[in-house]
């Protein structure tokens, strides 16, 4: 694996067609060096304001860039849902799935549209869903890869409660953020297990962007936080997202990313740096307790990858999907 990997180290991506979860932070980043490499990227989120700003930005730095924008509330799973039909009636093929987007330790309890405690169902669920309802389109991609991302706070004793998933008994917003992202590192592992299984040809990596400068910390807790106050007058300690980005673009693209991996930062117990295979937790190698979290979670978002993985295809259109223009 080469040290101090960068983006000037990443292969071209000239006719892949790539979808990234998040319009800012990590996930605009990604999109940037995606589409510089030559990509053709879909900006997947929430709010068509950030979207479109995205997509602007993007155009603005990379001449001649096949980016748009595609409208997706992971908190909500019909809009999940309607956006893999968009993409499967649009598309005939996704190579790369990205699964960034985020919300992070909310200090009050909430729920998504479907009533799913929000970290949990945004952070997981909704990827979880999202992957299943574009596994048709990525079985058609050519080397189709799905990189998950983790986070380092996995380290700090997180466990799936399955006594508990929702948190409705006790809320405690790091743990429940951890368990969360421990749910997503499972994910990718298992998908790659039952990938090989079944002859899906998906290459699953995990990926972690260390400690990053986005705006995970002034969103969700919120800029007067204690947490976000951390990230506003500490700054310095953490490194900016564009270096964030690299362990997930190197899981999405180097050939010495493999299935079954995880990636994050090299240096300062991961924190930050360039891409290396990172340590993951013994409580996210667990194999039973990864098959039980599938199977609930499969029952909890109504998806079934067995299912979606032999669902026909209708004939595609020719042509991008519709960008939101600045």
């Amino acid at each position: 694996m080469r040290n101090n990997w960068t983006t000037q180290d990443m292969p071209s991506q000239s006719g892949r067609t790539i979808v990234v979860t998040g319009t800012g932070g990590l996930g605009f980043y990604d999109a940037l060096a995606l589409a510089r490499a030559g990509g053709e990227v879909i900006i997947a989120g929430r709010n068509p304001r950030k979207g479109s700003d995205a997509v602007s930005r993007i155009r603005q730095s990379v001449r001649h860039a096949r980016v748009s924008f595609e409208p997706v509330d992971l908190a909500d799973l019909a809009s999940v849902a309607a956006f893999g039909q968009r993409l499967r009636e649009s598309r005939e093929r996704v190579d790369t799935l990205i699964n960034n987007a985020a919300v992070m330790t909310p200090p009050q309890r909430q729920t998504t549209a479907d009533g799913f405690e929000l970290q949990f169902g945004t952070n997981y669920l909704g990827h979880f869903a999202l992957s299943a309802h574009l596994l048709p389109l990525l079985r058609r991609g050519q080397d189709p890869r799905v990189v998950t991302l983790s986070s380092i706070a996995v380290r700090r004793n997180a466990a799936i409660d399955f006594a508990d998933l929702q948190a409705e008994r006790a809320y405690q917003p790091m743990s429940v953020y951890a368990q969360s992202k421990l749910a997503c590192l499972m994910l990718a592992l298992e998908l790659q297990r039952r990938s090989d299984e079944a002859g899906w040809g998906l290459t699953s990596i995990a990926a972690h962007p260390g400690v990053a400068r986005t705006d995970l910390l002034h969103n969700a807790p919120g800029r007067y936080s204690a947490q976000g106050l951390l990230r506003s007058v500490l700054w310095f300690l953490f490194q900016p997202a564009a270096q964030g980005a690299l362990p997930t673009l190197f899981a999405a693209t180097s050939p010495e990313a493999f299935g079954g991996r995880y990636y994050g930062p090299d240096r300062l117990s991961e924190t930050r740096g360039h891409p290396r295979e990172a340590a993951i937790p013994a409580a996210a190698v667990e194999v039973q307790v990864a098959r039980r979290l599938w199977d609930v979670s499969e029952k909890l978002t109504g998806v079934d990858f067995d299912a979606a993985a032999t669902m026909p295809l209708p004939i595609a259109l020719d042509g991008p999907s519709v960008s939101a223009e600045a």
